[in-house]
């Protein structure tokens, strides 16, 4: 072989570990700054096993999407039909959170869909403006075709994407994006936090992830641990105002399913 080939793969391979090396510093330190923001004695404010009936605990926007229980857990299923809004479902907690948080659950994907996005939302609440009050309970009419742009439009709120594909129905792996929403301002422009992550390994049908979520002021962490492992995440919103209180709501788009379980959100001490 040439000394202009071998040393070409030389330095591939250079590269290659290189690469891998940057992606175990880049896993150890999501991981210390989990455990990080994990630390304390938490105190647990809301449980839901998910076996019992949704309407305790939980509203729902929508009238095409369903919400049902058995001992498996709690089940929500989007309306069928791809890109209309009226399929669209989100349901929220009865229940108010302020200050930073832990969510815990258990989800299972139970569609086969290769498109579209289920999302969590954090700490909801509307804008004030006009006729979306801050308790967005007070405004439950107007989501009765739960479109996105009626949240982000007039909804304060981190949205965290995930078991998230593009619209396209080409793409194999999956992705977690998070967002702060900004109302009355201009769609999603300006609403990323930082980074976004991709996936082949996670969110597979059938396959149940513990999933827990910290949100801490400017920063949201993750963990999900499914049987192949653990993966960590650490979103961060360097410049938008921070998110203080609200609901916590599952977004399913159009087509897409999952089942809940375990559902539990706490809090730091005083």
């Amino acid at each position: 072989m040439p000394i202009s080939q071998i040393t070409a793969l030389v330095l591939l391979v250079a590269m290659g570990v290189s690469q891998t090396r940057a992606e175990a510093d880049k896993d150890a330190k999501e991981h210390a700054a989990f455990q990080h923001a994990a630390a304390g004695n938490w105190q647990e404010v809301f449980a839901d096993k998910g076996v019992g009936s949704w309407k305790e605990k939980w509203f729902l926007d929508g009238e095409v999407g369903t919400v049902t229980n058995s001992p498996e857990g709690m089940t929500l299923t989007a309306g069928p039909e791809s890109k209309n809004d009226a399929h669209h479902m989100v349901l929220w907690t009865k229940q108010e959170f302020a200050g930073d948080l832990k969510i815990e659950y258990d989800y299972t994907r139970t569609d086969e869909a290769s498109q579209f996005v289920t999302i969590l939302y954090i700490q909801a609440t509307g804008s004030g403006k006009g006729r979306f009050a801050k308790d967005i309970t007070k405004w439950n009419e107007l989501r009765k075709v739960p479109a996105m742009s009626t949240y982000y439009d007039n909804m304060h709120a981190y949205h965290l994407s995930y078991a998230a594909f593009g619209d396209s129905g080409q793409e194999k792996t999956s992705y977690i994006r998070g967002r702060r929403y900004l109302p009355h301002a201009k769609g999603l422009n300006g609403t990323e936090l930082v980074p976004d992550y991709r996936f082949d390994s996670l969110f597979a049908s059938g396959v149940k992830h513990h999933i827990t979520v910290i949100k801490r002021s400017r920063d949201i962490h993750l963990r999900i641990e499914n049987p192949d492992g653990v993966r960590y995440c650490h979103l961060h919103n360097a410049k938008l105002p921070v998110i203080t209180d609200g609901r916590i709501g599952l977004r399913h788009m159009f087509t897409r399913s999952a089942r809940y379980r375990n559902f539990r959100v706490s809090t730091p001490p005083n």
